[in-house]
């Protein structure tokens, strides 16, 4: 089992004991949390849904991000992950969520958020977690990097601790 296959595993786990389920909305990792998460078996009784919404379109049609967001901060920000987090949760009804955008690369990076920016944001309840990181590494090394955030964050989250710390 590889190193994501074991964060699911170990997702999965702590989701069953908390007799919850989990969301994703997901655009730079085009879907690898939710893949993360379904390859595991009985994934069913604990994963929800997975919106993968790439454009910012379909962010604002599928999840409910305000259209004006993208001009004042961009895609790539605290305000979009958090609302994104916020619409798979309406979207789907389960108690946990995460969601991902940033910039995997080789092209479309800038100054103020260069190639391997990611923004992260864990949902549960009423709360809300968000954090940027910077990654290293080619597109593929980003993707992955982004997903393992991600589920060391969910599992922090289901276990009620703060994803931020660590």
């Amino acid at each position: 089992m590889n190193p994501i296959e074991a964060l699911a595993a170990d997702l999965g786990r702590a989701l069953q004991l908390a007799g919850a389920h989990v969301t994703t909305a997901e655009s730079c990792t085009g879907g690898g949390i939710a893949e993360a998460i379904t390859r595991i078996a009985g994934s069913s009784a604990w994963f929800e849904a997975g919106f993968v919404t790439y454009s910012n379109e379909q962010k604002t049609r599928q999840l409910g991000v305000p259209a004006p967001l993208f001009e004042q901060v961009g895609a790539v920000s605290r305000e979009v992950v958090e609302a994104m987090a916020r619409g798979a949760q309406r979207g789907s009804g389960a108690r946990f969520a995460v969601a991902v955008s940033g910039v995997a690369g080789p092209g479309g990076g800038s100054p103020e958020k260069p190639v391997g920016t990611v923004w992260l944001a864990w949902a549960v309840a009423e709360r809300m977690f968000a954090r940027r990181l910077q990654f290293t590494g080619d597109r593929q090394a980003v993707r992955e990097q982004s997903v393992e955030a991600a589920l060391v964050g969910l599992i922090s989250l289901v276990n009620g601790e703060n994803p931020l710390q660590g």
